[in-house]
């Protein structure tokens, strides 16, 4: 054998040798490759439970909090009343004090006139007596005539008659205010009762609405808990989304959707029809994923989700494209239906979505937008890289 056929048959073998060493360890590194993807989806797939469990612990907390939040207004509600009841029971019980005053002083001068009725009633008697009977009896028969006797017979008649008519008058009178004294005493007695009952009542209804706060402040508490927790969950999602080869797992199929996208059926924003729903709901997204960014990476977020109600590869509403399953890590953690629930969009998020439902796009065509990485080029407006 000479030397060059030597030297082909060398050649081959180590052709032959490295063909045949190359699917091997192109084998083993592609099944080391699978592991670690799995691995980091099965992590990714625990947190998401655990993310689960979180946002289920929030609904049983809010749902808690909403509850006892009510008992709290009906608490509030009674414990105004009952205040305006102790209120107007004070009120009355001055008014009824002030009655009792006015009612003491007619007292006294009822018993001031009528002591004055009898002291005067017992004057004349005794100068009558002091004068004497015959000097009485001398002034009627020494009258001039019978009319002029009858005259004075009546006038001490009369006289006598308007002492005791009088003397009468005043001790009724005076008996008349004692008891409308008592019965002003009483109905103060009766008010003071209230007044003490609305007081405890007061104090029970304050005690049970503190606690209500106590128990308010409380599931609050533990709220901010759950959704610091479900921040983090979704933070550790995120960076096993960032994961080299989990990246490089779903930037392909984002962009064979993209592909698909591209080659498929797309509408005209004038097509779409939506719900009021549907903007709160677009709202509230761009302000979980882009609340801190500017303006103009507001307007791109919403831009990209209607780029995908326009596409035939995706849902064809909003809430459709917001809610389809692993597309908006805010949904996963649930801090979406933390800001739906509290109304945190803003009104720049508001005009953003407005403006992106109007068919305003800034970033062309793109579906898909993250934080950057390495060797993901796009479109960088803010925090955010968009694509596809």
């Amino acid at each position: 054998m000479n030397r060059q056929v030597r030297r082909a048959v060398c050649a081959l073998l180590v052709m032959v040798l490295v063909g045949s060493l190359f699917p091997i360890s192109h084998a083993r590194a592609t099944s080391a490759t699978q592991q670690k993807i799995d691995e980091a989806e099965r992590q990714r797939q625990q947190l998401q439970e655990q993310q689960q469990e979180t946002r289920e612990n929030l609904d049983d907390l809010r749902g808690e909090r909403s509850v006892v939040r009510k008992q709290l207004d009906s608490l509030t509600e009674e414990l105004e009343a009952i205040s305006a009841n102790l209120e107007s029971l004070n009120l009355q019980i001055t008014e009824k004090k002030e009655q009792i005053r006015e009612t003491q002083n007619a007292l006294a001068e009822a018993i001031r006139q009528e002591e004055g009725q009898y002291a005067d009633m017992i004057l004349r008697i005794r100068r009558m007596y002091e004068v004497g009977r015959t000097d009485i009896l001398n002034t009627l028969f020494g009258a001039e005539s019978v009319a002029d006797f009858l005259n004075f017979a009546d006038y001490y008649e009369k006289l006598e008659q308007y002492d005791r008519q009088k003397l009468a008058e005043f001790r009724a009178n005076r008996q008349l205010i004692e008891e409308q004294e008592a019965q002003l005493h009483q109905q103060e007695a009766q008010l003071q009762e209230l007044l003490l009952e609305a007081q405890a009542e007061h104090e029970k209804v304050t005690e049970l609405v503190e606690k209500a706060k106590k128990s308010i402040s409380s599931y609050s508490s533990q709220i901010s808990e759950e959704e610091a927790r479900a921040r983090e969950y979704e933070e550790q999602i995120k960076q096993k989304e960032a994961d080299l080869e989990y990246l490089k797992k779903k930037l392909a199929e984002e962009r064979a959707l993209a592909q698909r996208a591209a080659n498929g059926v797309w509408r005209d924003i004038s097509e779409v029809t939506f719900e009021e729903s549907d903007r709160v709901l677009l709202a509230n997204l761009i302000y979980c994923e882009a609340g801190s960014e500017p303006y103009e990476g507001k307007v791109a977020v919403g831009a990209v989700v209607m780029n995908r109600v326009l596409s035939s590869v995706f849902p064809d509403t909003v809430s459709g494209v917001i809610y389809q399953n692993r597309q908006f890590s805010p949904v996963a953690s649930g801090r979406l239906a933390i800001a739906l629930a509290r109304g945190d969009a803003t009104e720049s998020c508001y005009r953003a979505a407005d403006e992106a439902m109007s068919g305003v796009t800034n970033v062309g065509s793109c579906l898909f937008f993250r934080t950057p990485v390495e060797g993901l080029t796009g479109i960088s407006i803010g925090g955010h890289i968009f694509y596809g």
